[in-house]
């Protein structure tokens, strides 16, 4: 059995699901909405405030989609009571960040500063010039643009300079070696 597919999802108060017929989970909380389309090899039975996620057959597919399938909607549940947040910071002279409107604008080294506009149903916080929030109800997507943000200026290895996760760790390359004169 799926380690992770078995264990059940409690649902906390004020979050309902529904399953329509065409497996497409829809998680609903205070947070918003959240849709996934399951695949059809996967059962999803609710008790009680409890979803438990089963599968028909032991076939490696099966295997497979039980334990996805139970991570996509445990997530999706998060999502609409907690939401997802991942931070960034900004490192190098002259690199900030503020916010206009539903823009963020990134001073990163280039010639001009890189706007950014924040997707539907994501919010980007920038509490400090050099730290960068990216709040949001569905896990993939504060992920997928918290990516987009990092890859503008990759953290490089000689200086460490760029934008990077909170806690991510650089590693770092010496520089050339000294060149010594000919005696």
């Amino acid at each position: 059995m799926s380690r992770i597919g078995i264990r059940p999802i409690d649902l906390p108060a004020g979050v309902e699901v529904k399953v329509d017929d065409k497996n497409v989970v829809t998680v609903k909380g205070p947070k918003g909405e959240l849709q996934e389309k399951i695949s059809k090899l996967i059962k999803i039975e609710q008790k009680d405030g409890v979803l438990n996620i089963k599968r028909d057959t032991d076939e490696k597919e099966d295997r497979s989609q039980h334990g996805l399938a139970r991570s996509l909607i445990s997530n999706m549940v998060e999502g609409v009571t907690k939401g997802f947040e991942k931070k960034l910071e900004l490192q190098g002279v002259g690199y900030k960040a503020e916010k206009k409107g539903s823009k963020l604008v990134l001073n990163i080294g280039y010639s001009h500063p890189v706007e950014l506009e924040d997707p539907k149903e994501i919010t980007t916080e920038v509490p400090e010039a050099t730290k960068i929030t990216v709040k949001g109800v569905s896990k993939q997507a504060v992920g997928n643009y918290a990516a987009d943000i990092r890859a503008w200026r990759k953290p490089e290895p000689y200086k460490g300079k760029g934008i990077r996760y909170e806690g991510e760790y650089v590693r770092r390359k010496e520089g050339k070696a000294g060149v010594k004169a000919s005696e």
